[in-house]
């Protein structure tokens, strides 16, 4: 009965304590402006790990997380609490939702009660000549500059973002937050070998200037075409007009979303007054040619025939013309090549189709001409190109038997071919059949497969109790777990490269679980100085020790410090080298 009564108040205090934990989201404000930004905390008062945000719908990421941890013990009581903080910029008006925030402890997994924020009309904001807010806002412009708002079908338009800023900001960790789409348009990005800012000149006034992006689009439709706006997000520090101790200016560091604006486009159709029927859509100025490989053969041996444009426009945008052949010919795929360049001007080069042609009889036989149209831009008129007529003679081959059969010859060029037996000796499909046969029953494969089931018992014994002696070392599952939590966040890091804030997040959670998995500790007990002294008992090398530790502190800072993609490239390997000697070492 005692036992019973221990049993029982274990269970009674367990629950008590599990009702105590508190794990909630808090936000700064619960209605705000279009403008305006918002600070979401989701808080444990436990020591609670591998904590995962929501998606933010509604909302971009301004800044965060920041993380902050307190512990106190006083008079025997323990006080202990997590908070992870982000910074957010609605995208949208209306009743917006943060989701559930997700936190393991002891075993268990808790989320937050969703928070509503209702977004109103952009407000107005102070305007202070001094706040650095309102300086960025008029210091800092992304422009979007088209070279024709009022195009023809498929002729060039080119489209150039130039970032202009005050001389005295200095702007870093720009990234794109929207990308055009150019529905209604085939478009290619120019690439920049490199981002340099020069003097330039905006509104009158003295700009750096940054050319940020460079496009070129091929308008597909006619009517009147938006193009979405290109938005950037980028920290910006700006003076102050304060002087530290050392004389030096002081500057406050703000981010700052901003936005090309939308650019719309008049796409005029072609005229149709003098339209040609060889026109196939292309617009340029080009020049057009069929040439054979040669003119006389023997039957039975190949020629190719070209068809190409060269030339400047829209040379990925149209198929070239085709030509008749001979019904004694024997014609395959045509192979297409392209070698087109596409700079800012427009795309430029050379497409072709390269027929292989195999005659099957002697004779004489004629290609006719081929017309080729297109647009040009330069005198608003339809032009056309005819090709000459070609002459192919075919010698005798003895040595040759044509494949077509039943052929009835009407006059020089033009061959009735009644049946086609090129490739009928040839048998697609086969059945093979065994030349002997016998029986299953009583073979060794059958007295095999008759016991296997007998054999498996023992095995799958055995197996089940592996099974449940591993299900009943909680130790040996907690190694194992984060292990493969540290394995899990390490390929996660892999993944973000490129993307400072998860990546270094990822990099922190595997070194953490893998310090657990290998120290046997809690997150509690992870400070730089315990994790130093145990790894000394442990026998590890000291060096390896620095590294690792300098190492996390580095995964600590960079998420709030300039990281390049190269940066991040040597933490991770840095991280997996580090992993391996310190797996070696214990």
């Amino acid at each position: 009965m005692k036992q019973y009564f221990i049993v029982l108040l274990l269970f009674v205090q367990t629950a008590f304590l599990a009702q105590e934990i508190k794990f909630e989201a808090k936000v700064s404000k619960s209605t705000i402006g279009l403008n305006e930004r918002l600070q979401v905390t989701f808080a444990i008062n436990e020591d609670g790990d591998n904590f995962q945000a929501p998606n933010f719908e509604g909302f971009r990421l301004v800044g965060g997380p920041f993380q902050s941890t307190n512990f106190s013990w006083v008079n025997g009581v323990k006080s202990f609490s997590r908070s992870y903080t982000y910074v957010l910029q609605p995208t949208q008006k209306g009743t917006i939702t943060i989701k559930q925030g997700v936190i393991e402890f002891d075993g268990q997994t808790y989320k937050t009660q969703p928070v509503t924020v209702a977004v109103t009309d952009a407000v107005e904001l102070p305007k202070d000549p001094n706040d650095p807010d309102y300086k960025v806002g008029e210091g800092v412009h992304l422009v979007a500059e088209v070279s024709n708002g009022n195009p023809y079908l498929n002729e060039p338009v080119t489209v150039v973002y130039k970032l202009y800023f005050n001389p005295r900001f200095q702007v870093r960790n720009v990234q794109e937050v929207e990308n055009p789409k150019y529905n209604g348009f085939w478009s290619q990005q120019i690439n920049i070998d490199k981002l340099q800012a020069v003097q330039g000149k905006y509104d009158g006034k003295d700009y750096a200037l940054v050319v940020w992006r460079k496009v070129i689009l091929y308008p597909q439709e006619v009517g009147t075409k938006a193009l979405e706006p290109l938005t950037i997000n980028l920290d910006i520090d700006v003076p102050t007009g304060r002087r530290n101790f050392f004389l030096e200016p002081e500057y406050k560091s703000v981010t700052k979303t901003i936005s090309a604006g939308a650019k719309t486009l008049n796409v005029k159709s072609l005229p149709e007054e003098g339209k040609p029927l060889s026109f196939a859509g292309a617009v340029g100025k080009f020049n057009f040619e069929v040439k054979p490989s040669k003119t006389e053969l023997k039957s039975g041996e190949s020629l190719d025939l070209e068809i190409s444009v060269t030339g400047t426009g829209n040379l990925k945008l149209f198929t070239l013309p085709k030509t008749e052949f001979p019904s004694s010919f024997e014609i395959f795929d045509p192979e297409h090549k392209e070698e087109v360049n596409t700079p800012l001007s427009g795309m430029n080069g050379k497409i072709s189709d390269k027929y292989t042609i195999i005659p099957q009889f002697k004779g004489k036989y004629t290609l006719k001409p081929i017309d080729f149209s297109y647009f040009d831009l330069n005198t608003k008129s339809y032009k056309t190109i005819t090709s000459d007529e070609i002459t192919i003679d075919v010698l005798d081959n003895p040595n040759f038997t044509s494949t077509k059969q039943d052929v009835v010859q009407n006059d020089t060029n033009k061959q009735q071919v009644v049946k086609n037996n090129t490739f009928q000796f040839i048998k697609l499909k086969s059945d093979f059949v065994p030349k002997e046969r016998t029986a299953f029953f009583g073979t060794q494969l059958f007295y095999g497969l008759v016991l296997a089931p007998f054999l498996f018992i023992p095995i799958i014994v055995l197996a089940r109790k592996k099974k449940e002696a591993i299900d009943a070392d909680e130790f040996g599952n907690k190694i194992r777990r984060n292990n493969k939590l540290a394995k899990k966040y390490l390929s996660e890091a892999k993944k973000q490269m490129g993307n400072k804030i998860p990546f270094y997040m990822a990099m922190e959670r595997a070194l953490h679980n893998f310090l657990k998995a290998k120290l046997h500790i809690e997150t509690s007990e992870m400070s730089k100085e315990n994790i130093q002294e145990i790894l000394e008992n442990k026998k590890a090398q000291p060096e390896t020790i620095q590294q690792f530790i300098q190492l996390m502190n580095d995964c600590e800072f960079a998420r709030y410090a300039p990281a390049t993609e190269v940066a991040m490239k040597q933490d991770f390997e840095k991280a997996v080298s580090l992993i391996s000697d310190l797996e070696k070492q214990l």
